[in-house]
């Protein structure tokens, strides 16, 4: 029997598949298989795939057996693993563990995360005016930002995303190709340079010129009027919710008389000002998705 040689590392030891299941694309959770195998010292690879993830590993039985305990026990916050199931391959001699390019199929049958809000390590760089994505809307990591709606199709990676177009500067290439950066392998990452960026623009389309097109637009929420708020997943209406006039407007526009409408606010406190919350209310407000809760 002849098994596949790839020079440049130890002995091959024994070698197993790995196939992961559920919401692990755009979760970080091929980054956090990376560092799990270069922790524990496993060689071979790992990629998306139509299904969800792939892992082909190769070491001692010792060190195959702690790295599966360790996926069946660890996983990015974001993940929700259906399965893990494990088989048995050729071993073969690798150097190092690495990602790498998605395996293509007609099928679909992964999970895509709903979008995951700002995490608190994103919104400090937002808030620091010495760092260089300050004040930047699009700022997102392995851990956060925009998933599902900016998808065109599975495996989950740039390419396949409305992303695609927006080519990653030197600084956001350096820090997707970094093991140890959070937004290793963030398919979304950007920066003012080479990402989307937001401008403001009036009821008839004319681009309206101003240095800070959010701050624009949040003091003319304030003094009545409705906008209309294109994002990644569509557009939605906003208005000030403390304005009955505005409200009115909104109602009127949206042809929406009576039904409710969803009510942004800042924070959890804030959401306690307007409203009495459950426990499990308040949950949900605090997941990493943010949603909407009735």
């Amino acid at each position: 029997m002849t098994e596949a040689v790839s020079q440049g590392g130890p002995g091959p030891g024994e070698g197993r598949r790995i196939a992961v299941t559920g919401t692990v694309q755009g979760v970080g959770f091929r980054p956090f298989v990376y560092r799990v195998a270069r922790e524990i010292g496993i060689a071979g690879r790992v990629r998306n795939d139509a299904a969800g993830v792939t892992i082909e590993a190769f070491g001692s039985p010792a060190a195959l057996d702690a790295f599966v305990a360790r996926l069946r026990a660890d996983r990015p916050a974001a993940a929700v693993v259906a399965s893990l199931t494990v088989a048995p391959i050729p071993a073969e001699v690798v150097a190092g563990f690495e990602i790498v390019a998605s395996a293509p199929s007609p099928e679909r049958r992964t999970s895509i995360p709903p979008d995951l809000a700002t995490c608190g390590a994103c919104l400090a760089e937002i808030r620091d005016p010495a760092d260089r994505r300050h004040r930047y809307p699009f700022t997102n990591c392995t851990s956060c930002g925009p998933r599902f709606t900016i998808a065109l199709g599975a495996p989950y990676d740039r390419p396949a995303t409305t992303m695609a177009s927006f080519r990653m500067c030197p600084a956001c290439e350096a820090e997707y190709g970094d093991p140890a950066d959070r937004r290793f392998h963030a398919q979304p990452n950007a920066c003012p340079v080479c990402g989307p960026r937001v401008e403001l623009r009036e009821r008839s389309g004319v681009r309206v010129t101003c240095d800070d097109p959010i701050a624009a637009l949040g003091a003319a929420l304030a003094a009545g009027s409705v906008a209309a708020v294109k994002g990644i997943g569509g557009y939605h209406l906003a208005c000030d919710a403390t304005s009955s006039a505005a409200v009115r407007t909104l109602r009127a526009r949206k042809r929406r008389d009576e039904k409710p409408l969803a009510v942004m606010v800042a924070d959890l406190a804030a959401a306690r000002a307007v409203a009495d919350l459950s426990a499990a209310e308040e949950a949900l407000l605090s997941g990493p998705e943010r949603p909407i809760v009735l």
